[in-house]
């Protein structure tokens, strides 16, 4: 994550069904749905102010945090997790080993 991130703060916007960090008025979102074991990661996005800036990896990484941080399984069915999952195998750890795609993490 990009140091201009650390200290950002993550959201978890429940009325959205999304976490969020905010930066000067833009966000970088992940869109998800959640079991009480789970968490399912479905969209990521990030406000154009924000694009190829980091902000969408400091999202990830802070919301993959959170997800292991509450005892939670992951289900990164959002490409862009998927892939920083891929790149990032540490966090293979938090993913629920029944998800279709866990053998090509």
């Amino acid at each position: 994550m990009r140091t201009n991130y650390i200290n950002v703060p993550l959201k978890k916007n429940e009325e959205k069904k999304r976490f969020e960090i905010e930066v000067d008025g833009s966000f970088a979102f992940i869109i998800y749905k959640e079991k009480p074991s789970q968490i399912a990661l479905i969209h990521t996005e990030t406000d154009a102010a924000l694009a190829g800036k980091g902000a969408a990896s400091a999202v990830v990484e802070k919301t993959l945090q959170y997800i292991e941080d509450h005892n939670k399984l992951l289900l990164p069915l959002c490409p862009y997790v998927f892939a920083y999952i891929k790149k990032h195998p540490e966090w293979k750890r938090i993913v629920d080993t029944h998800f279709k795609g866990y053998d090509k993490l």
